[in-house]
């Protein structure tokens, strides 16, 4: 865990250096870009990454699936589709209110997932996640069929492209709120781990079956929503962190979950890293990163029989 922790400090640390700017020459310039740009967008990265990590660990606790995360089962793209009818309905809509409207057609996005999902085998898992594929794509083909007519689409590809180019102080504090999300979800680890055993295993242990899965549900939600209206979507933390974490060490999602939150960080800081600097002076998206990375290790774990099963 201690590599962990110090690998992403480097790597936060270097995120405050990297980029196009002169950091040397002019140290008023310097502070001002440091403080308006650097800094917030750092801080904007390790929110994302470790909330979004976080997200993916409660969401595979609910479906009791490793290979489903909130861009799968359909979190993401129910936000986008929430911030994208109020910025039509009420274009001058202050970023609170786009919040609201996007955690509440997360929450029903999501709600509606875990419905269709819930009366596959779980001895079929790979059954959820082309469930997911298939009602992810139906929800942004109607995103984008809504925005074609409407003439938006150049403003859905802000919601659905994952970068941290565009934040900067006053523009990425939405994602606070993931992190007090965060600490709920520490408080309530352990009714999570009972949660992943099944319908009538925590019943059976005395757990509030129902209560618990909405908390989680709205966990999830509101993390996707503070990261789609901030940020964007991005693909695959959710699932590959939490996945390849729970493999080695464990499903106890107490003594997990501080390494979910440091790994998702690390993965999230080091894709934007990577885009900062492969075609520096211009960028590539952390989506994108993202992207190429976690379709990687998706092949990776749907090989591996290890990751069948929560």
């Amino acid at each position: 865990m201690w590599k962990l922790s110090v690998a992403t400090l480097v790597l936060a640390i270097s995120s405050l250096f990297v980029g196009v700017g002169d950091m040397i020459s002019d140290w008023e310039a310097a502070g001002d870009l440091l403080f308006t740009s650097r800094i917030p967008r750092t801080i904007a990265v390790l929110l994302t990454g470790s909330s979004l990590a976080l997200a993916g660990l409660i969401m595979q606790a609910i479906a009791c699936n490793r290979f489903v995360d909130p861009m799968i089962a359909g979190s993401g793209q129910s936000a986008a589709l929430g911030v994208l009818a109020i910025s039509m309905l009420a274009p001058q809509a202050s970023i609170a209110i786009k919040m609201v409207s996007s955690s509440v057609a997360a929450c029903v996005g999501t709600g509606l997932f875990i419905a269709l999902t819930s009366r596959l085998p779980r001895n079929e898992p790979y059954l959820l996640p082309l469930v997911g594929l298939v009602y992810g794509g139906i929800l942004s083909a109607i995103a984008v069929g809504v925005a074609w007519y409407a003439d938006v689409l150049q403003f859905l590809e802000v919601w659905t492209n994952g970068e941290f180019s565009g934040v900067l102080q006053g523009r990425y504090e939405l994602l606070w709120i993931a992190a007090a999300l965060c600490v709920f979800a520490w408080w309530i680890a352990d009714r999570l781990t009972i949660f992943s055993l099944g319908k009538e295993t925590s019943i059976g242990l005395g757990l509030n079956y129902n209560t618990t899965q909405r908390a989680g549900l709205v966990i999830v939600a509101l993390i996707a929503a503070s990261t789609v209206v901030t940020v964007g979507m991005l693909p695959f933390v959710g699932l590959v962190v939490p996945a390849f974490v729970s493999r080695y060490w464990g499903d106890n999602i107490r003594e997990t979950l501080h390494v979910v939150i440091v790994s998702g960080a690390l993965l999230v800081l080091a894709s934007d890293l990577a885009g900062r600097i492969v075609r520096f002076p211009y960028e590539i998206p952390a989506g994108t990163v993202l992207g190429v990375i976690g379709a990687i290790a998706f092949i990776v774990m749907l090989f591996n029989r290890s990751y069948r099963h929560v």
